[in-house]
């Protein structure tokens, strides 16, 4: 340490022998709080800068607050009043806020998608110069927008304009330089000069100044005391250093180059507030009450260490005993932060203080129910379970079972569950499931269940699914069918792949073997045809039978016969030989009437020629035989023909 000590001297050594000390500012610098900015000359890109300012410890300035807009303002106009006639124009400075390519511009943010280098997305301040591009394929950046002419008034701050980054040669539109920040752990206050004598102050980013407000930590400061070149010159060099913790001092005692010539007439003696003079042309510092004199004779501090707001953010400053220290004190729901100056808030959903769900808010936490719960009471009670089927308030179409924070629906016999959300029920169309017939011939769908039914000339047996031969009807129906059975054929009717033919059993009475239910499906179906060769009964010729309907609930199975008649007629011996009978006798009835057309069609054909050969042999021989007459004879014949189906055509 010794060493880097003696190097630093020795530096400031060789800098005095080439000029410092002359009374002139090499630099534009200011410092204030924990941060010094300085401002630069010069036509380069963004990333140029940036490498520049990187160089020497920093990044391009950060304006988060408009304090610090204050200070970024200083900086420039010292730059500007060290130029001389400048022309009316407008300048652009870098400063640190880009925004990278394929980011794009967000109105809702104060910096609108844009980010410090240095870091820091969401700072509230802003001052744009006006609405920003909606641009993400390229690399933006910000620079701060001036009139190089006109003096940089306190209450006018510069305006942010973005704009290309540029690149090495092409730096941009009105780029005439950059601002860069350097951030520091403490400052130093300036050394006070009891008499004649010049300051010069080498930061760690290479900059020299004789007129710093707050001189950063690791700062050099060359005292040249005296007046000119005159004999009494003296020179001390110091080191601004940590002396305790966040107390930086230089470690000199009483005002640096005092004279008697001058007492306290020179710059107060170089006293912080008060300067006592002695009868030799000595004097002393001295401080108000209320406040007391720190160990290098100069400075004054509160004896209330709170007095200078130590403590940020929500923190409360507590004094200690004697007035030596202090404590920052936070509110309740927040806790210190590794400085132990500033409040961070305390997250008091680690420890699990909800029944259910915890949500943290500043300063305290809210408890929340899980869905399908909700409070049991007022405050933070635990949570209860939400009655989704109570009376009124079921979202089941039907069925509604309540469960620990959820529910179920379900639908009785005959539906399934149906909606994206499973709470409606639909009816199933028994009749067209994938399982096999549920009836034995007809099949007639209900709302939630199924109804069988048999052809004409057939009864439903006992089981309401089997057919059985019905009693005998001689001839067909007089009237329309029954209006149960219209009722029947509304819903969905599913016939048997073929007609059903009921076996004997051993005394003779038909029995049909039970079938198996299909599985629930649509109930609106649409109403099925009936094959003419499927729906014609079984039976003896000329003989008609009823359709005999028969309602098998799905919940029970049932069997209920329609029209009340639950009687199982007994199947003649001779239905067979009816059957056969009734084909011949079809056949037969067919045949004789196409004999009878062919008989008819010849008739005509044979008369129609007979006609034409008279015609022709009874014309008398004269010079109109060349010319060919309308045969009006031929056509009054074939009006007047008793075998066509229309008068006046021919066929």
């Amino acid at each position: 340490m010794a060493t880097s000590v003696g190097l630093l001297l020795l530096l400031l050594l060789l800098l005095r022998q080439l000029g410092a000390g002359t009374g002139a500012d090499t630099e534009a610098v200011v410092c204030a709080g924990t941060a010094c900015y300085t401002a630069h000359w010069g036509k380069l890109s963004a990333a140029e800068a940036q490498n520049l300012c990187l160089q020497n410890g920093g990044n391009l300035a950060t304006v988060k607050s408009e304090e610090e807009a204050q200070h970024v303002q200083q900086v420039l106009a010292q730059l500007l009043r060290r130029e001389a006639a400048l022309t009316a124009r407008m300048g652009k400075f870098w400063i640190g806020l880009q925004r990278e390519k394929g980011k794009c511009l967000d109105p809702s943010l104060p910096l609108k998608g844009f980010s410090w280098v240095g870091g820091g997305e969401d700072t509230p301040y802003s001052n744009w110069h006006k609405e920003l591009r909606n641009s993400c394929i390229s690399k933006r950046c910000v620079s701060l927008l001036l009139d190089l002419s006109q003096p940089l008034l306190p209450g006018r701050l510069p305006k942010w304009s973005e704009g290309p980054c540029g690149s090495p040669g092409s730096p941009g539109s009105n780029i005439e330089g950059f601002v860069c920040k350097f951030s520091f752990k403490g400052m130093c206050r300036p050394l006070a000069l009891g008499g004649p004598g010049q300051v010069t102050y080498t930061t760690p980013f290479q900059t020299t100044s004789s007129s710093l407000e707050a001189v950063p930590f690791a700062s050099a400061a060359n005292v040249a005391c005296g007046e000119g070149d005159k004999d009494d010159s003296q020179s001390h060099y110091f080191l601004c250093k940590e002396k305790a913790p966040d107390v930086f001092d230089w470690g000199s005692s009483g005002p640096l180059c005092v004279s008697p010539k001058y007492g306290c007439n020179f710059n107060n003696g170089g006293c912080h507030q008060d300067c006592f003079e002695g009868g030799d042309g000595s004097f002393l510092c001295g401080c108000r009450p209320g406040f007391r004199l720190l160990d290098d004779l100069v400075t004054c501090a509160s004896r209330n260490p709170c007095s200078s707001s130590p403590c940020r953010g929500g923190a409360t400053c507590i004094p200690g005993p004697h007035g030596k220290n202090y404590t920052c004190r936070c509110p309740q729901g927040y806790q210190l932060d590794s400085s132990q100056l500033d409040c961070v808030d305390v997250d008091e959903c680690q420890d699990s203080p909800c029944a259910q769900e915890c949500v943290n808010t500043p300063g305290s936490f809210r408890c929340e129910c899980w869905v399908g719960y909700e409070p049991g009471g007022p405050g933070e009670g635990a949570c209860q379970d939400v009655d989704e089927c109570a009376l009124g308030r079921s979202p089941c179409a039907q069925g509604c079972t309540n469960t620990e924070g959820s529910f179920h629906c379900s639908c009785e016999e005959g539906y399934v569950l149906a909606g994206e959300d499973g709470t409606q029920c639909q009816d199933v169309d028994e009749c067209v499931g994938p399982g096999g017939p549920l009836c034995d011939s007809l099949c007639f769908n209900t709302q939630g269940s199924f109804r069988c039914g048999c052809l004409p000339g057939w009864v439903l047996a006992p089981n309401g699914v089997s057919c059985a031969m019905g009693p005998v009807s001689l001839g067909p129906p007089s009237g329309p069918p029954d209006e149960e059975y219209k009722g029947e054929r509304e819903g969905s009717t599913v016939p048997p792949a073929a007609t059903a033919s009921p076996t004997r059993g051993p005394e003779g009475t038909p029995k049909s073997t039970p079938t198996t239910r299909r599985p629930l499906l649509s109930s609106d179906a649409p109403i099925t045809s009936v094959p003419l060769e499927v729906l014609a009964p079984s039976g003896s010729p000329g003989l008609w039978r009823e359709p005999s309907i028969h309602h098998t609930t799905a919940a029970s199975g049932a069997q209920e016969p329609a029209g009340g008649d639950s009687s199982v007629a007994t199947q003649n011996d001779d239905g067979t030989d009816g059957q056969k009978l009734l084909l011949f006798y079809i056949l037969g009835t067919v045949v004789g009437i196409l004999l009878l057309l062919a008989l008819a069609l010849g008739l005509l054909v044979y008369r129609k020629r007979r006609a034409k050969r008279e015609e022709k042999k009874e014309k008398p021989q004269n010079a109109a035989d060349s010319y060919s007459w309308v045969p009006e004879r031929a056509e009054s014949r074939a009006m007047e023909n008793q075998y066509s189906p229309t008068p006046g055509t021919d066929c």
